[in-house]
Parts: C-alpha cells; structure tokens; sequence
C-alpha cells in the first residue's frame, strides 16, 4: 500500500537532480530507477533493484547499476501522455483507469523496508494530478536563480525552445509574452526566460490547488549553502528518520552551486538582456 508518497518537482535545470540523488540514499525510500525505462512493462525488475539495494553488497558498485531516474518511458507507458503534456495536467485530466493502475503499478515498487515511494519530475509541476491518483503525496519543490537555469537550458542540445514556441513543449505564448519576446528581437537567451517564467507560473497556480502542509519549497542556493539543514528539514516534512548513516552520506556529497557559470558564460549584453526580461519575477523570488 502506498502511504504518503514524496514526489520532487521543479522546472527542470534547477538542482533537483543531485537533491533527489541524495535523497535516495535514505533506506526507507524506493524509487524509479534505468530498468523503469528500459523495461517499463516490467515493473518487476524495479522491485528486485530496489531488493539488491538493501543486500551486503558493496555499495558504490550496486548504485553504478542502479541510480534514479524521472523514467518518463515508463510513466508514458502507464499513464498516457504524461511526458510531455502541451498544459500542466490537473486533477480533472485524471481517469478511473489511470488512478487505479498508477497506485497499483507503483505500489509493486515497494519492499518492506523501503515502504515509501519517492520520485522525481520536472517541467509541468502536475500537483494536482498526482494529487488526484495519490492522495496522501508529499511535494518538494526545489527552485533555482533563473538566470542559472536560462544558461543550463542553452547549453543542453534536447532543449526544445530552439524550434521556436510554435513547437516547443509549453504550449502558446499569451500575447504579452509574445510582446516581450519580439522586444528582445526573438533572442533565445529571453524565450529561456519566458519558459522559466512559464513554469514557476505553472508551479505558483498548482500550489493553490492541494493543501499548504503537503508542500515543501527548497532554494537550490540555500540548499548548497546548508545541505545538512536542508534534508533535516526535508526528513521532518517527510516523516522520515534522521539516522546517523543518512548523515554521513548527506555530508560525503560534494555539493557546490553552480550558479556563477552563467556570469562567465552569457555575454554581457546577454546578462543585462536577461536581468531587464527576468526583472519582476527575479525580485518575486528573492534573486536581486
């Protein structure tokens, strides 16, 4: 049985991804792993993955097999269009079918001593939706300088904004973000910062829809500064121990922020293009 499953959020190139890989270093959690894209009609090899994981193997070697993933082929093979979705997915997006083959297919993922489920999305947040199909979830959002994120994004080839918006995932501009992206002379470094604005709007309207005490938000930059009291508070939020082995392999992570390269990689014009376009929502969240 599913009991409150932690699903962490974000937009995508915003840290979540050494968050989460931290975070499944906790012994109570179970989590999507390669086999669930490779093999996502058989959930079964999950299971016996997450098995291996609690074996006296040596460890470093076990996680080189088995390491976390967003499995996005098999979250499509269960529960269609999941992916990649045009608009965040809702509560009202969510079948009878759906809800009851989720939570069980997820369910099988379980061991006994890994009893809670945890993973990872980005892009769309879809609280609600998941909400919807499990109703005691738990959602960490982590959320980064968007400047940081702009840059990460140009530097990733699979980044669909360089088709245009006509084609990429977020569906049509409003015609103020039209406006704002023509100002700027169609530059990509600004349709990066309006898929930013797009998806942290996305994540602010889903907040709305589940309760405020199922929701936790994390600053990628305070959590590289304090990763300790970062996860302390993440383990209180999740109902989860704070053990002592937990500690020392939050401690045996090299975490440092990234967010300078985009100060050394962005042209100025860049920079100042990007601070001018970003301008509201960065002093929004506290990025000056």
């Amino acid at each position: 049985m599913l009991t409150k499953p932690i699903f962490i959020v974000g937009t995508g190139r915003c840290g979540s991804t050494i968050f989460h890989q931290i975070f499944a270093h906790h012994p109570q959690v179970a989590w999507l792993t390669r086999y669930c894209d490779l093999y996502p009609h058989r959930p079964h090899r999950n299971y016996i993955a997450m098995r291996l994981l609690d074996l006296p193997l040596p460890s470093r070697y076990v996680r080189k097999l088995i390491y976390p993933t967003e499995a996005y082929n098999f979250w499509d093979y269960h529960c269609m269009g999941f992916s990649e979705p045009f608009r965040d997915l809702v509560k009202e997006d969510v079948t009878v079918k759906t809800k009851q083959h989720v939570n069980k297919i997820m369910a099988a993922m379980l061991t006994e001593k890994r009893n809670r489920l945890l993973i990872k999305i980005t892009g769309w947040p879809r609280l609600s939706f998941l909400k919807e199909i499990f109703p005691e979830a738990k959602f960490i959002h982590v959320y980064r300088d968007g400047r940081a994120v702009v840059n990460s994004l140009l530097n990733v080839r699979w980044w669909s904004g360089w088709h245009g918006p006509e084609q990429w995932r977020w569906g049509s501009m409003t015609p103020t973000q039209q406006e704002k992206w023509e100002q700027y002379d169609k530059s990509f470094v600004a349709l990066a910062g309006i898929e930013w604005e797009i998806l942290m709007d996305a994540q602010e309207q889903a907040k709305q829809m589940i309760p405020a005490e199922d929701l936790l938000e994390i600053r990628y930059e305070d959590f590289c500064r304090h990763p300790l009291e970062n996860f302390k508070q993440t383990m209180a939020f999740s109902d989860l121990a704070w053990t002592p082995e937990f500690e020392t392999t939050v401690r045996q992570f090299q975490i440092k922020s990234a967010d300078y390269k985009w100060r050394k990689q962005l042209s100025v014009h860049q920079q100042n293009l990007l601070n001018d376009c970003l301008v509201d929502s960065l002093a929004h969240y506290g990025y000056e």
